[in-house]
């Protein structure tokens, strides 16, 4: 089985002066629970290369497992170190795509044309696309059959009340909830910071950073129940 995670390549978060990135645990939890089931990973990013670690993630409030073990192991290390450019991905070559999470995303992939391809060929061609906190913010110009690709879907991604407590609610380029809600989809959630995921077909999401783990669980059940009856998942 063979998976293409991807991270962003924007470091700045909105004109604050501040950095930003991808959410470590957003990565490294994925990570894990991909390569720990066996499969073939590949790392990817609009620039290729090393992305940029936001650093409000790697605060001790913030460490999870899965940081600590991302820090004990250099095959990882090296792999996030050598993304290759997005550009140069393609679908026929994967099983599924799962986008990485954190507030670089929402600047550098929701309206990228090459990411918005990639994500229509994985969906028309059958395949289950993931996103986690908000990197559901990828689907918004997304469409399937001609209407937006979340229109009367369930899904889910990080909370106006998450980001509110967070004080970036002036910052991002639009809020995650309100958009997936704008483009007719069936928002869901719990509680601010809570683990949410919502598998709706072919279509898989996460709320929040402590939805990681679950919501690569979910993408690899997906993938095992179309392997068994192919054709299942609409």
């Amino acid at each position: 089985m063979k998976i293409v995670m991807v991270l962003t390549s924007h470091d700045q978060l909105g004109n604050t002066g501040r950095k930003t990135g991808f959410w470590l645990e957003e990565f490294a939890a994925p990570y894990f629970v991909f390569r720990d089931a066996g499969v073939e990973l590949t790392l990817a990013s609009p620039k290729g290369g090393q992305p940029p670690i936001d650093p409000k993630s790697d605060l001790p409030e913030n460490r999870t497992e899965a940081m600590a073990r991302f820090k004990r192991d250099s095959v990882a290390q090296q792999a996030l170190s050598q993304t290759v450019k997005l550009a140069g991905v393609k679908a026929d070559d994967y099983d599924s795509i799962f986008y990485v999470g954190g507030h670089g995303p929402m600047w550098d992939l929701a309206d990228n044309p090459v990411s918005i391809r990639l994500i229509e060929a994985f969906y028309n061609s059958g395949k289950p696309v993931a996103a986690v906190c908000h990197s559901p913010a990828v689907f918004h110009k997304v469409t399937y059959k001609g209407e937006p690709l979340l229109k009367g879907k369930r899904v889910t991604g990080f909370t106006n009340g998450e980001e509110e407590a967070v004080h970036l609610t002036h910052v991002v380029p639009f809020l995650v909830e309100d958009e997936l809600k704008r483009m007719g989809g069936l928002y869901e959630k719990a509680a601010d910071w809570q683990s949410l995921v919502v598998v709706d077909g072919r279509l898989i999401t996460g709320q929040n950073p402590a939805s990681s783990t679950a919501a690569a669980q979910a993408l690899l059940r997906v993938l095992a129940a179309e392997k068994s009856s192919p054709g299942a998942a609409a």
